[in-house]
């Protein structure tokens, strides 16, 4: 059997091939583009091309494609192959610099919020030299940036690099005042946890739902759910065993650091973690995750969901955003050491975490907004749509000494007291876990816990790093000034817990009091993407992220249109699948159930002269539900046909919250009744039982 040692990275043009491919100088000075973002010479992008050829060629490759992530939320490549004619009529096979490091695909029919106009069609690809190219299916994937002809961002690649870079200048600042002058970089790390549904795919094929929309959109929940919590971390059954032991091994020959898996909460649910890598780069293989993950069901008969409520009635799907920020030498700062209380720089980088979360707290909101997280946020599943931090007892505590100047005594690490001698003794944690908190720190890091599993993570972290840069300048420009840098150190982080506590929340976030509380607070509650996407145009927003070079005006207005096109199009297609659904497949279902029935009572009554009680109160009730659906359908048709009379976006958005959502909910409760007294052979489509427990 092959060793994992042995394929791990086996598809990845990594520092192992650039080492064994390139001279020593070629290789020293891409390494500085890649480690400092130094420019790449075109003589060395030459080399670093032909090599990359001949390494994806002896691996069986014939295409290469520049891959991009434009604002559609997948990814986008156009496959070009490596072949050039010969003079004899054969061909040989050439890959230039000039092709590495620039590609040109049609920016037409790519989402561009007004940017650009339909007919202007030219947009550029650049590589990204910091994220490994890689082979799949028999081509050469280059990660690259996308952008437009007058040079206007059109992906989530150039706002992220610009973030990191950002938070990277900012926190140089910082620290330099710490006397930390051999850092010469300061970068963002993430591992960002996946959680997705497995089911039976000859099961899928029959729910148009799932097909059109990744989410059922009718069913009624079966004798058991998830109540039983027999399920979370439960043993793996055999078919989906080896679906994970399949994806793992593809994922490892890309380099992908998969580590973690095993069962969610709820009936055919699963999770994968991965480790930390930098941002962009976990950004880019977060984005191959999902795509391996669906191409490998497959193969097992099986279609991997990752909308994040494909199932009424139980857990949703997220994706938490473990988020840290390191230095160059090695240093985590986000790293509270054995005496937090003693450790000035942690406690000014968490100060500043949690101004930017307090300050920007609709920026984080909206960066997770979909139509299909609006349904999982909120619920007792998830965090709830009100942003907070969890920082647990300890550093709260340490928090409130400073805030009032008071002596803090510290807390021994306690050893954890099983009662039984042969079990190993270790020390218990300072803190708890927190899983109802939004933005919750877990030892070394925070856990940014409100993605949804579909979303791309580089929109919550273009807008946590962001965040986090203000703050750090802010506090870089008040400390450089300082003629006692201890005393401004300690009044800063002092005035920064006084007037930013507010945010920090310890308890159970699902408990209808904390609403209240938060609402006290002056905290915001954005439950749906209609009601949070505009605020990415508000003033300070639209300052803050344009001092900074993370868009420019036009790119922040054509993202709040674009997220909410996307919001309206999604809900949309959705309406527009019930109705077909319900004319179609489940109304005439019902009514044929019934039919049958009313038929059978004549039958009795003619023959037997009973009374046929069930079976009369059994019509009576279908047929009252088979009305209640028709006319709710009447009524989804209705609201499905004034969306198109209105243009602006903006208004689109609050009517497909407002009419639209409410149409389609009051469509569904006598169609997933119906389902429930309707006999099994007559239903038209696989209900929650058989998808949930059919794997």
């Amino acid at each position: 059997m092959e060793k994992v040692t042995e394929y791990f990275g086996s598809m990845v043009f990594d520092e192992r091939v650039m080492k064994a491919t390139l001279s020593e100088k070629v290789y020293k000075s891409l390494k500085r583009t890649i480690d400092r973002g130094t420019p790449l010479d075109i003589s060395v992008a030459n080399v670093v091309a032909a090599a990359m050829k001949d390494w994806a060629i002896e691996k069986g490759a014939t295409h290469y494609t520049h891959w991009f992530q434009p604002m559609t939320g997948v990814t986008a490549e156009k496959h070009d192959s490596f072949i050039t004619p010969a003079p004899d009529g054969r061909v040989i096979m050439e890959f230039s610099g000039k092709e590495l490091v620039k590609g040109e695909p049609d920016a037409s029919s790519f989402p561009s919020g007004g940017l650009r106009a339909t007919f202007e069609a030219r947009g550029y690809t650049a590589w990204d030299p910091t994220s490994y190219a890689f082979i799949k299916d028999g081509t050469l994937y280059i990660p690259t940036a996308f952008c437009s002809y007058t040079g206007e961002a059109l992906d989530k690649k150039v706002p992220l690099l610009r973030s990191m870079e950002a938070l990277n200048r900012q926190a140089l600042r910082v620290l330099k005042l710490f006397g930390n002058d051999s850092v010469r970089s300061v970068r963002t790390s993430v591992g960002p946890e996946q959680e997705y549904f497995l089911v039976d795919r000859e099961m899928y094929k029959k729910r148009k739902d799932l097909i059109m929309t990744g989410r059922t959109l009718f069913g009624a929940m079966p004798p058991k759910g998830q109540e039983m919590e027999d399920h979370y971390f439960g043993s793996i059954k055999t078919r989906v065993s080896e679906y994970m032991a399949d994806l793992d091994k593809e994922l490892w020959k890309l380099g992908i650091l998969a580590k973690t898996k095993h069962n969610e909460v709820a009936p055919a649910q699963h999770e994968l973690a991965p480790i930390y890598k930098t941002t962009n780069i976990a950004a880019d293989h977060n984005q191959l995750t999902m795509e391996v993950m669906k191409k490998v069901a497959e193969r097992h008969g099986l279609v991997c969901l990752l909308h994040e409520k494909p199932f009424e009635g139980v857990n949703g799907s997220g994706k938490h955003n473990n988020w840290s920020i390191s230095t160059d030498t090695g240093v985590n700062l986000l790293s509270p050491g054995e005496t937090p209380y003693e450790n000035a720089q942690f406690l000014l980088f968490l100060a500043a975490v949690i101004k930017a979360v307090d300050d920007y707290q609709d920026l984080l909101r909206l960066s997770v907004a979909t139509a299909g997280n609006d349904h999982r946020l909120g619920a007792n599943e998830a965090p709830p749509a009100i942003i907070s931090i969890f920082l647990g007892d300890e550093l709260t505590a340490i928090l409130e000494a400073i805030e009032k100047d008071a002596p803090y005594g510290g807390t021994a690490k306690e050893k954890m007291k099983l009662g039984v001698d042969v079990l190993p003794q270790f020390s218990k944690d300072t803190t708890d876990r927190n899983r109802t908190s939004p933005f919750a720190f877990t030892g070394n890091k925070f856990e940014f816990r409100m993605l949804g599993s579909s979303n791309s993570i580089s929109c919550a972290n273009i807008h946590l790093n962001a965040a986090v840069a203000e703050v750090l300048k802010q506090f870089a420009d008040k400390l450089e000034k300082a003629k006692d840098f201890n005393k401004s150190l300690h009044d800063l982080i002092k005035k920064t817990i006084k007037d930013h506590k507010r945010i920090i929340f310890n308890g159970n976030g699902y408990d209808d009091s904390w609403v209240k509380e938060a609402e006290k607070r002056g905290l915001s509650n954005l439950k749906t993407t209609a009601d949070c996407m505009p605020k990415i145009c508000d003033k300070k927003n639209v300052e803050m992220l344009t001092s900074h070079g993370i868009f420019t005006e036009a790119e922040i207005f054509s993202r709040r249109d674009i997220m909410l096109e996307n919001y309206v199009k999604s809900v949309n297609i959705e309406a527009s699948t019930m109705i077909d659904m319900a004319r179609k497949e489940i109304i005439p279902a019902v009514a044929k159930f019934s039919s049958d029935t009313a038929s059978a009572v004549a039958v009795k009554k003619s023959v037997s002269k009973v009374a046929c009680k069930y079976e009369t109160r059994l019509v009576t009730e279908l047929s009252a539900l088979i009305d209640e659906m028709d006319a709710a359908t009447s009524a989804l048709e209705s609201v499905v046909a004034g969306l198109k009379k209105i243009d602006d976006v903006m208004k689109q958005s609050a009517y497909v919250r407002d009419k639209m959502i409410p149409a389609m909910e009051k469509l569904r409760a006598p169609a997933d009744k119906a389902e429930t007294l309707t006999a099994e052979e007559y239903y038209p489509f696989p209900t929650y039982d058989k998808l949930l427990f059919g794997v």
